[in-house]
């Protein structure tokens, strides 16, 4: 027991500052598709992007059209802004003074690769992601949706999940948004809390939005049952992997 609390001990930020390290990095971000939050100092809405490009050759970057595109004259008049994306439990983040040049097809914007980038690890976060076959109903409804928004658990941990939506419902949903009622239809009863939506990516091609929450202010009752069902995925994760062996 001891040897796997050291494990879930979160572990300290590291600066990453050669190009190398920061270059693997931003590609982590981009091959994933996993999408960046960019926020301006002294501004509080948040906006979505995906790294499309990491160039090594001329230490440049490319950043997908941002959501809402309004955030995009911010980005074209050289506010400094900083950039957050979590990549398989790891936050990758950096800040940026440098003025992004617009390109006009497919919109986009090119910039210089940042100098340092912070690199942490949330061992304490354990994300267990759940079978296919038994993917869990959820619903996200409060005062910012007129109708409840139905999905499917794709996995979870101490902090937030990932879900599933059939259909287009980015449209429906604002990031950094809180939503007063999350529910989730666990085995052993729904737990219901306040999250705040951190990602949101419609994937045409399989007509389905993606979405990822943190769960916000929540009560040490709803803590007590999301441990609960993450420590029962990792229960059978274990048990799967060790039938996996013979």
């Amino acid at each position: 027991m001891n040897a796997s609390s050291a494990e879930d001990v979160p572990q300290p930020p590291k600066v990453l500052t050669t190009p190398l390290e920061i270059a693997a990095n931003l590609r982590l971000l981009m091959e994933s598709h996993d999408p960046l939050i960019i926020t301006f100092h002294e501004r509080t809405q948040r906006f979505q992007s995906y790294v499309i490009d990491v160039n090594r050759d001329t230490n440049e970057m490319i950043f997908d059209e941002m959501i809402p595109r309004d955030g995009e004259r911010f980005l074209a008049s050289g506010e400094p802004f900083r950039v957050e994306g979590f990549h398989d439990g790891v936050r990758i983040a950096w800040e940026s003074k440098d003025q992004l040049t617009v390109i006009a097809e497919p919109r986009s914007y090119r910039g210089p690769l940042p100098q340092e980038v912070v690199y942490h690890q949330r061992r304490n976060a354990f994300r267990a992601a759940l079978k296919l076959a038994s993917l869990i109903d959820v619903e996200i409804g409060g005062d910012r949706l007129k109708f409840p928004l139905r999905g499917k658990l794709l996995d979870v941990s101490a902090t937030g999940c990932k879900l599933r939506f059939e259909g287009d419902v980015s449209e429906r949903m604002q990031l950094g948004q809180v939503y007063e009622r999350f529910i989730a239809s666990l085995p052993f009863g729904n737990m219901t809390t306040p999250v705040e939506l951190r990602h949101l990516h419609f994937e045409e091609r399989i007509n389905t939005t993606f979405a990822g929450v943190r769960f916000h202010n929540m009560s040490g009752l709803v803590q007590r049952q999301v441990e609960r069902f993450v420590y029962q995925l990792q229960r059978e994760a274990r048990r799967f992997d060790k039938d996996d062996d013979f």
